[in-house]
């Protein structure tokens, strides 16, 4: 496989060599795999984490568990406002 790289990405590259925390480009190369499938995997676990809460609320809110929106946002007003008053 042939890759062309911008000079931008060069240079991110060659910095990296001269840092000394990599021998070669391919080291590089293969760290920044690495790295982009750990933030996939993390970005798959939050995802599904995040509609599994979803779900839960879903049924909360069928059955008749949920917070008026209204009195949500009130208490997040005098949250902030307390908040606000604390700092001065």
């Amino acid at each position: 496989m042939n890759i062309s790289l911008k000079l931008e990405e060069e240079e991110l590259i060659q910095a990296k060599l001269k840092s000394g925390k990599y021998e070669t480009a391919y080291d590089v190369i293969v760290e920044a795999l690495r790295l982009l499938e750990e933030r996939d995997k993390q970005y798959e676990k939050w995802l599904e984490e995040t509609r599994e809460k979803v779900a839960v609320g879903i049924k909360q809110l069928d059955e008749g568990e949920g917070i008026d929106g209204e009195v949500v946002i009130a208490k997040l007003r005098e949250k902030f406002k307390k908040a606000g008053e604390n700092k001065a």
